[in-house]
């Protein structure tokens, strides 16, 4: 194994962690390191697959959590504009970093306005409804694109579902059928070679792990640090987004 995949398993390892305590951010904060240490044609299939399982993890926990109308609500606005991206993701596929940028400074500015939103303890994004329908078609096309518009539609949840487990566990079922789709997909183009079944096999071991220490580290979290960490990864993942 290549100092490179060991590399590449630490990211999966860590951003899982995040991932299983938030419901969100760990592939998006794992693309960029992941691309570079592996490249995307690894890092795409595999990372996807480890949203699912990491997602599986949560959902098991707790699927009595789950917000149906606002899952299903997420899910049917979702996922015309990710059929779209998947649609387009080689046509556009010379113009990813621009998209990213764009990406990022928007979930960056939405991410302001939530903090903003909890420090003056006024809902401002709460009133626009066609903005978060806006959000929720746009991350649908980059999630289609990259496996990242995850930022987008946490954009949108974090104003519908203020409870903790709530927003965990209706996201996490989200990105288990976002995110199936898009497995199939990479399946039927041949994106999974032996190589890439070998690695993807040795990070789903090392997800047990991050899933173990990521429902631990949950369990003890109060709503006003979710709340905050919500937002900080919000801006975090938005700025990672500049360095694809």
């Amino acid at each position: 194994m290549t100092w490179q995949q060991i590399g590449f398993l630490a990211v999966v390892f860590l951003s899982n962690i995040i991932q299983c305590v938030t419901g969100f951010a760990g592939t998006v904060l794992a693309m960029p390191f992941s691309v570079m240490l592996v490249g995307i044609g690894t890092a795409r299939p595999i990372l996807n697959i480890m949203g699912i399982a990491a997602s599986v993890g949560v959902v098991v926990k707790n699927y009595k959590a789950i917000d149906r109308k606002e899952f299903l609500t997420i899910l049917g606005v979702t996922l015309p504009g990710m059929l779209l991206g998947t649609f387009l993701k080689n046509q556009l596929a010379d113009y990813g970093n621009i998209l990213f940028k764009i990406l990022g400074a928007l979930v960056i500015l939405f991410a302001l306005l939530n903090f903003a939103s909890f420090i003056l303890k006024k809902d401002f994004a709460e009133k626009s409804k066609t903005l978060g329908y806006v959000f929720l078609i746009a991350g649908g096309v980059v999630h289609g694109l990259f496996v990242c518009g995850g930022p987008l539609i946490v954009s949108y949840a974090s104003v519908k579902l203020k409870e903790t487990n709530a927003f965990r566990a209706t996201l996490s079922a989200v990105w288990i059928v976002l995110n199936t789709i898009l497995m199939a997909t990479d399946a039927f183009d041949g994106s999974f070679n032996g190589e890439i079944l070998i690695l993807t096999a040795v990070c789903l071991a090392v997800l047990f792990g991050a899933i173990l220490i990521g429902n631990r580290i949950a369990a003890k979290m109060s709503k006003k640090a979710f709340l905050l960490l919500t937002y900080a990864l919000m801006i975090i993942s938005g700025l990672s987004l500049f360095l694809k």
